[in-house]
């Protein structure tokens, strides 16, 4: 059986998109390591996040996952609220961010940990752009406080790399890593 350790509606209607039967058990864990590259930081968390749910699951496929957006050496957490929202969009406006998912698949003893990384690059934004997108009440569940699959696709100027990975989930390297493990979609 495949486990999703996330909450991430997003991760779970990716999954279930490319054809996979899974449960869903988040991880309780969401630490993140400040002294480390974006990258490690995202890796170790979505393999803190799979050990724990492995624990408890220990003969299923546990596939846990991290996402962190940053920009200028700031990771770019969940906005607090709207000045932290508002605070955020104002740094991406006009600007180049990076996303970096990490994807962690255990399954006994094997562990299987990658990440993708994406380039996404914002149109200017005026101070009532910010405002009404954040009235849209999208900025707060999000990490980088927008998504590109909502309404936030309207403030992207471009992308370089995976979408699905600024979603949350870089998709079909996910799908290949988990045939390693012989998890097939129905497709």
């Amino acid at each position: 059986m495949l486990i999703l350790a996330s909450a991430s509606p997003r991760r779970r209607e990716l999954l279930k998109s490319a054809g996979y039967k899974f449960k869903i058990i988040p991880a309780e864990s969401e630490e993140i390591i400040p002294e480390a590259k974006p990258e490690e930081a995202a890796v170790l968390t979505a393999k803190s996040k799979a050990l724990e749910v492995s624990a408890k699951h220990p003969d299923d496929v546990i596939l846990a996952a991290d996402t962190i957006f940053f920009i200028s050496g700031e990771i770019m957490n969940k906005p607090k609220d709207e000045a932290d929202a508002f605070r955020m969009l104002n740094i991406l406006s006009g600007a180049r961010h990076t996303v970096i998912t990490a994807v962690c698949i255990i399954y006994k003893n094997r562990i299987r940990s990658f990440f993708g990384r994406t380039s996404v690059e914002f149109y200017k934004l005026s101070e009532d752009d910010i405002d009404a997108y954040i009235k849209t009440g999208e900025p707060f569940d999000k990490a980088g406080a927008y998504g590109i699959q909502e309404k936030g696709a309207l403030l992207v100027k471009g992308i370089r790399g995976d979408f699905y990975n600024v979603m949350g989930l870089p998709l079909a390297r996910t799908v290949r890593e988990l045939k390693k493990f012989g998890i097939e979609p129905d497709i």
